[in-house]
């Protein structure tokens, strides 16, 4: 069974480009980068203005990265990307031990070409999930681009296709699932699921070592005076 027919019988969204092309562009991410609003949410905001994620997704974000350890022996950059101060990406960034966020960046290219400047990186290197029209100039850039499929917005995803901003655009919308459909197509992809799966689920030695080294607390940055600026949170 070829790569294409065994990735379409699991995943039911729109490939823009092939499996087997975001399998080869997969072969170089070293960094993940997510949008929070309507990607790890359905972008409702409470009165302090905090959207919310799911563990589903939580899990997704883990197994993925790890996923990506297996493959480097080495500990992927993740990161956010959010237009807002938001506490709870915040707080799930701390949890889940990401390296950075960025807040309050509107044009959300500053922030990833930052993230390389810091880490070393190609825009190449970047896998980013994203969902809307601010996230665009990042994912121009980006190596390996997933959009997160909201019904409403069907001329923005047909936007983002023809002008070559998505590899893959998702069947399931940021309050049902997309993070977690996004870590199971990148896992399927890189030939590594049913090792990521076992070894996570026997808790084996190579994840007690991936899990130990994830050890990083984030840092914070936002812009200041048109200048990005680290913060303390």
């Amino acid at each position: 069974m070829s790569v294409e027919k065994s990735t379409e019988q699991y995943f039911k969204g729109r490939f823009i480009a092939t499996p087997e092309s975001i399998a080869e562009k997969l072969q170089s991410i070293k960094a993940f980068i997510f949008d929070w609003d309507g990607v790890f949410n359905n972008a409702h905001k409470n009165v302090d203005g905090n959207s919310t994620f799911s563990e589903t997704d939580s899990m997704g974000t883990n197994l993925m990265r790890f996923n990506n350890y297996l493959k480097n022996n080495v500990q992927p950059i993740a990161a956010i990307i959010t237009g807002e101060n938001n506490q709870c990406a915040f707080s799930f960034a701390k949890r889940e031990n990401y390296d950075v966020v960025y807040y309050r960046i509107k044009h959300k290219e500053t922030a990833l070409l930052h993230l390389c400047k810091q880490y070393n990186l190609k825009p190449s290197e970047v896998l980013f999930v994203f969902d809307d029209v601010l996230d665009f100039s990042a994912a121009k850039l980006a190596g390996l681009r997933i959009m997160v499929n909201h019904d409403c917005n069907p001329l923005l995803i047909q936007f983002a296709i023809e002008n070559n901003l998505v590899d893959y655009v998702t069947k399931h919308d940021g309050s049902n699932g997309a993070i977690r459909e996004t870590s199971e197509l990148i896992m399927h992809l890189s030939k590594r699921f049913n090792e990521t799966i076992e070894s996570r689920m026997q808790f084996s030695d190579t994840y007690k070592t991936y899990i130990n080294g994830r050890n990083a607390t984030p840092d914070f940055y936002t812009i200041t005076n048109n200048e990005i600026t680290q913060q303390i949170i």
